[in-house]
């Protein structure tokens, strides 16, 4: 049987979308009247068609269950965990504990200066900061699990008494677990679940929120000529398959985040084709998180070829997620998409 994706588009905002949903004449994109929708396009592997929300009874009625049953996932308003998604998009700031990531590596391998940039990451806006102590840039090597808990556990003791929730960046159950002990909030998986087989029993055990992640290979492969028949679709396949597994494995709790791993295991072609369409993912009924902060597609882009000096295009591409309606971005310059949004929100959408 063809499988059919529903991705929401035409989107409209602040008070005229609010007027356009009184009159039903438009769909609130994840409970939020702010932003709102009156087409949607169905695709499958082989075309896509796109219809205004009014002409679904033309459908055949089939059709119209599978349209339903997406759209209520889709207007559905979104929680996680202790966030207020209401106020979104939320910001992740990145905390990267490294000698070799490939942005900011060395900056704040030190316990007092990674410390202190947490510090200024809150200041500046951020809701969640995201610890991680390997490096997964492309061509990485996976770290012993000795190491990389050397590299995190000072900050970890630290950071715990700070008024913001803490995400992990491992790819390890071992290191999921002790930092779970220490105060972690939420676990951020690059791999997807895949690459530790105890991952999946370390969440259900403690319950914790997590982010599933897609990425094609390992960080040392991932680079090397990635392929994929639709990467569009196929991300999307990952996502519901992770998610079926997960229920399987007695995961009940709605506490997950998607993130298509912009740059993991993906071109040029492949991460403009995900941004552009990245509001396919509403439809799997969680929270959306994009990491497009510095990334190499800027770089191809502009010609920047200095990580550091990509933040024009960082926020460009977190501005244009917001029309789609993404939540969370994961960045390392907090106060300057901080400041982007705010500005952003006031003269889109009236807020």
């Amino acid at each position: 049987m063809k499988k059919y994706y529903t991705r929401v588009c035409n989107f409209y905002y602040g008070n005229h979308s609010k007027k356009l949903v009184r009159k039903k004449n438009s769909l609130p994109l994840n409970g939020n009247s702010n932003i709102s929708f009156d087409h949607i396009e169905i695709l499958s592997r082989k075309n896509k068609r796109l219809i205004h929300i009014k002409e679904l009874k033309k459908l055949s009625l089939s059709f119209q269950k599978k349209i339903k049953k997406d759209l209520k996932l889709i207007t559905k308003r979104k929680k996680f965990f202790k966030i207020n998604l209401n106020n979104s998009p939320i910001i992740m700031g990145v905390l990267n504990l490294t000698p070799d990531s490939f942005s900011d590596g060395g900056k704040y391998n030190n316990k007092m200066l990674g410390l202190l940039h947490a510090k200024q990451l809150i200041k500046s806006g951020s809701s969640i900061i995201d610890i991680g102590g390997e490096s997964t840039r492309p061509g990485a090597k996976k770290l012993e699990i000795k190491k990389e808990w050397q590299r995190i556990e000072p900050t970890l003791k630290k950071l715990k008494y700070e008024k913001c929730l803490l995400s992990l960046d491992t790819r390890k159950s071992e290191i999921m677990q002790k930092g779970i002990k220490f105060g972690v909030n939420i676990i951020n998986d690059v791999s997807g679940l895949k690459h530790d087989s105890k991952t999946i029993n370390i969440l259900k055990n403690y319950k914790i929120p997590f982010v599933i992640h897609h990425m094609q290979g390992t960080p040392e492969t991932m680079q090397k000529n990635p392929k994929y028949k639709n990467v569009l679709l196929d991300v999307y396949d990952f996502f519901e398959k992770q998610i079926k597994l997960i229920r399987n494995k007695g995961i009940l709790h709605n506490n997950i985040i998607i993130d298509p791993g912009i740059g993991f295991g993906k071109n040029l072609k492949h991460n403009i084709t995900l941004i552009s369409n990245i509001s396919l993912f509403h439809s799997l009924g969680f929270p959306i998180l994009i990491g497009i902060s510095r990334k190499k597609f800027i770089k191809d882009l502009s010609g920047i070829n200095d990580s550091s000096e990509r933040i024009g295009g960082t926020i460009s591409s977190a501005l244009f997620g917001m029309l789609q309606g993404v939540q969370i971005y994961r960045v390392h310059d907090v106060n300057e998409i901080n400041q982007s949004i705010k500005v952003f929100k006031i003269l889109q959408f009236n807020q």
